[in-house]
């Protein structure tokens, strides 16, 4: 590393700070980025130089986006009565891949986790809850996806409590909209797996959401 040019060692330093990237693989990429021809070099440049200018938060579903809206909340195909709740943008790709859900989402960036000094606060929690009052009316099912660990359980449980104790949750009972569901992502064994290497837990939930056969 001492060897290298300081502009090319500034490069490599910075990329063995992204997650994933050891120093090796930091210098390989460092003199790829110096054998690109110059106009993909600047195109790269620009794109990074104004990936936070460009970049924000999309007024509903906070998805990332270009435009007051991204694209899945502009989509009128989209089923607006079916909400699901996931902790990052990452997420949310995860579901768009294969087509398997249609309806809108809600991006909390973040989970509660206490030992990181995260609170309920610190996420988009009462931003959800806004939506959920002002659209009580039109919502049929809320998914809680948040991810299955200690820290996505707990914002689950505390969304769906606060959900109940809303207004939302009042307005929708004053309305008789008994269809409104709070609803958790399926849990078990995966596609492929093998009973041998599987938890308690895991075992416990495949029991516990058990389907007819």
């Amino acid at each position: 590393m001492n060897s290298l040019p300081n502009s090319l060692k500034k490069i490599s330093l910075f990329l063995e700070r992204l997650p994933g990237i050891g120093e090796k693989t930091a210098n390989r990429l460092a003199f790829y980025f110096l054998r690109l021809p110059d106009s993909d070099l600047k195109e790269f440049a620009e794109s990074i130089s104004t990936l936070k200018e460009k970049t924000k938060f999309c007024k509903e579903c906070y998805n990332l986006t270009e435009d007051t809206l991204c694209p899945i909340c502009m989509d009128q195909n989209r089923d607006k009565s079916l909400i699901t709740v996931v902790e990052t943008v990452l997420d949310l790709l995860s579901f768009e891949t294969g087509n398997i859900y249609n309806g809108i989402y809600h991006v909390l960036h973040g989970k509660i986790d206490p030992m990181n000094h995260i609170g309920p606060d610190d996420i988009k929690i009462s931003e959800l809850i806004s939506k959920l009052k002002a659209q009580n009316s039109k919502i049929k099912e809320i998914i809680l996806a948040t991810n299955p660990d200690m820290e996505g359980e707990a914002t689950a449980m505390y969304i769906k409590e606060k959900i109940k104790d809303s207004t939302f949750a009042k307005a929708s009972a004053d309305k008789q909209n008994s269809n409104v569901k709070i609803t958790r992502l399926a849990y078990g064994m995966p596609i492929g797996g093998n009973l041998e290497y599987a938890d308690y837990m895991t075992l416990k939930k495949a029991i516990d959401g058990r389907n007819k056969f």
